[in-house]
């Protein structure tokens, strides 16, 4: 009977035991969208966070780490400069408790996982809008999908949890490029061009806020003879004739005028924003310079039209159009 009895409570026993394998807790914000505290600082930190009810995910990194352009970035998790934590409420959790400077008393923080190591991936990719009408293209803003490889959390327990893969979700900024392609020169003026003759060899057409200029212009495409009907000059874009160039203004620091162009250097003010330049052309498909010249009484006029021509910086791009008019310039005999 003790043998018996002996055998039961060892069998208790071992049933009893912890068999060394640690209770793994999920965070599932999946269906969840992700917003950021409002801010003006360019060189601060950006506070990113989800909301489900009586949590709160909340991922802080420098605001120059979101960066608006289709690449992949990767950085350390330090729990200083990149910080994420999961937040538990007894009650439910609302933006002010995350954004404000003085946050509300309540609800309180019942839990909270802090992440202590690991990987930040951010995969940004740009959302575009094509206009099916002329085939130009803008870009409308920029997709960050954000996601963690190894990434250990310190939790109240004592026990960290390791999350060989943890998905935040995707974070969205917005933007216009172009935001406008709208020159200073109306109709009534035939959309008239500049031309540089010096040095650059440059043409361009600009508004106060943009210009978008063909620097080292093929010298073939503007010549004192008439083109024949639907028979323009032709030329590529290269990698040193032909370059073309959106550039816009830095709010606050002027505009562009008639002086900045064919100055050399080319002046400080106004400052440089947005910088895209022209992707190399291929044969009868893109980025194709073509001009057609009129021969005037006391001038030739030469309309400068930019076929499928893609604008690029870093891995962004979009499109200028099927047809692009920069403008006529008018040259006198």
């Amino acid at each position: 009977m003790k043998k018996y009895a002996s055998l039961l409570l060892f069998a208790l026993l071992l049933n009893g035991c912890d068999d060394g394998n640690l209770t793994v807790d999920t965070i599932n914000f999946e269906d969840v969208s992700s917003a950021s505290c409002p801010t003006t600082s360019t060189t601060g930190n950006t506070l990113i966070y989800k909301i489900n009810e009586k949590e709160a995910l909340l991922l802080q990194l420098p605001t120059t780490s979101i960066v608006n352009d289709s690449v992949t970035n990767v950085y350390d998790i330090d729990n200083t400069t990149y910080r994420f934590l999961y937040r538990s409420y007894d009650g439910t959790v609302a933006t002010d408790n995350l954004c404000n400077t003085i946050p509300p008393t309540t609800p309180k923080v019942i839990e909270e996982w802090v992440a202590t190591a690991g990987k930040m991936n951010i995969i940004s990719r740009q959302v575009e809008v094509v206009n099916t009408t002329d085939g130009s293209s803008k870009i409308s803003g920029y997709e960050h999908s954000i996601n963690f490889t190894n990434i250990t959390f310190s939790k109240p327990s004592g026990v960290p949890q390791t999350d060989e893969k943890f998905a935040f979700g995707t974070y969205a900024t917005s933007v216009t490029i172009p935001n406008s392609l709208a020159f200073s020169n109306s109709a009534t003026e035939n959309y008239k061009a500049f031309q540089c003759t010096a040095g650059l060899n440059r043409v361009y057409n600009y508004s106060p806020s943009f210009y978008i200029s063909i620097d080292n212009i093929d010298p073939n495409l503007i010549q004192p003879v008439a083109t024949l009907p639907n028979q323009p000059r032709t030329s590529l874009i290269t990698a040193s004739m032909n370059n073309v160039y959106y550039r816009t203004a830095t709010s606050g620091t002027g505009s562009f005028t008639d002086s900045y162009f064919c100055a050399s250097p080319a002046p400080a003010s106004p400052a440089i924003g947005e910088d895209w330049s022209g992707k190399l052309g291929v044969a009868n498909v893109s980025g194709i310079i073509e001009v057609s010249t009129l021969d005037a009484t006391n001038s030739f006029i030469h309309t400068i039209t930019l076929k499928n021509v893609i604008m690029q910086k870093g891995g962004s791009h979009f499109k200028l159009g099927t047809t692009f008019v920069l403008g006529t310039l008018t040259i006198a005999k």
